[in-house]
């Protein structure tokens, strides 16, 4: 292929070093799942532990002694906790299941003298201590707010489980309690007190122990949450900054995404050489690559191997969202994954553009009414601006987001005026009101980052609401037309996701699937956007260079996807919480290619 990319090793043997999970985590993870599911099952239904499953369920680990419902619902919950890091190769959840195991043996034999149970146990712990060389993965990066999400987690689960025990018992009920009365007594009982309920014979003790064990483990889960060690998120040191800014300098123009890996909250890996680096940032569990590989194209493959050892260490899913077509090339012919067309970045060759013609008349006159309006545009250089336009700036687009989500991943800088961003370029709005609002006369910004030395990537839009509608086209195009002058030829605009299935099924003679994927992706444009930002795009006549999405397997995608839009901000975990617990990744800013989708509709 083109840029001199050197033969790798065979696409087989990348197959075997890439972290796919292995088969013995894979199976032990099921095999805990399976016997905790059991263990539940036999804790909490009473028909269940007479049935002939009884005999299996009795001596399943947990399942022992005066106290066995509560027992088989804890440990059931634990093993179906642990069996999502066991399927990982994580290293703790392997030290956990070889601790819980053996107890679970030790207790069979002493208590009920079972020898199947102890057969049981350690049948799933032999696996476990004969392949642990394939539990190594080390912990993802983390915060304490684990301790409360686990908290909330584990409570609505308590109470939901919790009812279920409760109501399982309707013929030794006395009387007939309300669901009032149930709830209550299921939160008395996660604390250890006597509910409203009352049951005969000795089912009161079974429910009170079987709640009180609920209520025990959602506590000892969040204290270990809360007092482990923390291993918090990777972020850009200024060494690894600076490193990437020389790869830049002298490669920046492969990859109008390339001044993106400057995002302060992504981590980074180098070769072996120095020559390369691939940026990233891990999120549920997803290890998210943006755009092409920095630098020198002949030390791609070392970046790229030293990403998927990252990967294989801590057994994380590798993923690019948003490389060229040189780049999913390079990293599928590497790694043996695999790449899905996932769109077409809209860029516009600065010498081709003009307003003059049919195909441009929308735009021309929306730019003509807006300046007629008493509009005037500015293009600078960050570099020339001065500290108090840009403070008034910075407030400004802060203020101007419009949504307390935070947006921006692959094609977002997070920040604006930074002393280190010089030659990024700033077009702004203005207009003289005779009653200024709390910014003067700025009513819209534009912000591009540099691509190599000729080129600029579209970063962020900001507009008043107040202000008339257009302001991004009349930005747009004044950049456009300024650009020579900085010695811009090329602009990357907004990327337009699933492009080409938009612009193909509305053609005559689309056939019935590519009008239905069509009609799909317009339904989903109610939230998304996807329409209006291509139709956006295509107002200012660009060629469409398409982006991939570099995946492992195909039933990693809906991982990936739903990764993604956390990284980009489209869905944030965080609202779930009241908003005084609410985190914000500081420094972080919404990007154009996700506003945009906003302000097209004024447009």
């Amino acid at each position: 292929m083109s840029g001199g990319v050197p033969s790798r090793s065979s696409r087989v043997r990348h197959l075997v070093r890439g972290p796919r999970p292995e088969a013995v985590p894979v199976l032990v993870a099921r095999a805990c799942t399976v016997v905790g599911l059991l263990d539940v099952a036999a804790g909490v239904f009473p028909r269940f532990r007479h049935s002939r499953m009884h005999a299996l369920a009795e001596v399943l680990p947990g399942s022992f002694g005066p106290f066995a419902a509560a027992l088989s619902l804890s440990a059931g919950v634990l093993l179906l906790l642990l069996a999502h890091g066991l399927k990982r190769g994580k290293r703790r959840a392997w030290r956990a299941a070889v601790a819980l195991l053996p107890l679970g043996a030790a207790a069979q034999f002493t208590y009920r003298h079972s020898l199947l149970g102890v057969i049981i146990s350690l049948a799933l712990l032999a696996p476990l201590l004969v392949h642990r060389d394939q539990f190594a993965a080390l912990p993802d990066p983390r915060s304490r707010w684990r301790a409360l999400a686990n908290f909330v987690l584990m409570s609505a689960g308590s109470l939901a489980l919790g009812c279920v025990i409760v109501s399982v018992h309707p013929d030794r009920m006395v009387g007939s309690p309300s669901l009032a009365d149930r709830l209550t007594h299921v939160l008395y009982g996660l604390f250890g007190f006597e509910g409203p309920v009352d049951y005969q014979d000795s089912t009161s003790w079974t429910v009170a122990f079987s709640l009180g064990a609920l209520g025990l483990l959602t506590a000892v889960t969040t204290v270990y949450f809360a007092f482990r060690p923390e291993h918090p998120a990777a972020r850009l040191t200024e060494e690894d900054e600076e490193r990437l800014r020389v790869l830049l300098d002298k490669h920046g123009g492969r990859d109008s995404l390339g001044h993106f890996a400057l995002r302060r909250d992504k981590a980074v890996v180098f070769s072996p050489s120095g020559k390369a680096a691939v940026t990233y940032r891990v999120v549920s569990g997803v290890m998210l690559a943006s755009g092409d590989p920095i630098g020198d194209v002949e030390a791609w493959p070392g970046a790229i191997e030293r990403f998927m050892d990252e990967a294989k260490a801590h057994s994380w899913t590798p993923a690019v969202m948003g490389c060229s077509e040189t780049g999913g090339e390079v990293w599928t012919r590497e790694t043996g994954l695999d790449a899905l067309e996932l769109g077409d970045e809209a860029v516009v060759d600065v010498a081709d553009f003009s307003l003059a013609g049919r195909a441009m008349r929308n735009v021309r006159q929306m730019v003509k009414r807006i300046e007629r309006a008493g509009y005037e545009t500015r293009v600078r250089r960050v570099r020339d601006l001065g500290e108090a336009e840009l403070d008034r700036i910075r407030r400004a687009a802060e203020d101007w987001r419009g949504t307390d989500t935070e947006r921006g991943f692959s094609m977002a800088l997070g920040r604006i005026g930074d002393p280190s961003d010089g030659d990024c370029l700033i077009a702004t709005a203005h207009k003289a009101d005779t009653e200024p609002g709390p910014y003067g006369d700025l009513k819209a910004i534009l912000h591009f980052v540099p691509w190599g030395g000729d080129g600029a990537s579209l970063d962020l839009m900001r507009r008043d609401r107040a202000a008339d509608p257009g302001m991004n086209e009349l930005l747009i195009v004044a950049a456009l037309q300024a650009a020579p002058k900085f010695g811009i030829t090329r602009v990357s605009l907004n990327f337009a996701m699933f492009r080409s299935a938009l612009a193909r099924g509305e053609k005559i003679g689309a056939g019935p699937v590519l009008r239905a994927w069509r009609g799909l992706l317009v339904f989903l444009s109610r939230w998304f956007q996807i329409e209006s930002l291509y139709k956006f795009n295509a107002k200012f006549q660009p060629r469409w260079e398409p982006r991939f999405v570099v995946y492992r397997a195909s039933a990693d995608l809906p991982r990936i996807g739903f990764a993604a839009m956390q990284a980009e901000g489209f869905v944030d975990l965080a609202l779930a919480l009241p908003r005084f617990l609410r985190r914000r990744t500081p420094g972080a800013r919404p990007c154009a290619h996700a506003v945009a989708e906003r302000d097209v509709r004024a447009a």
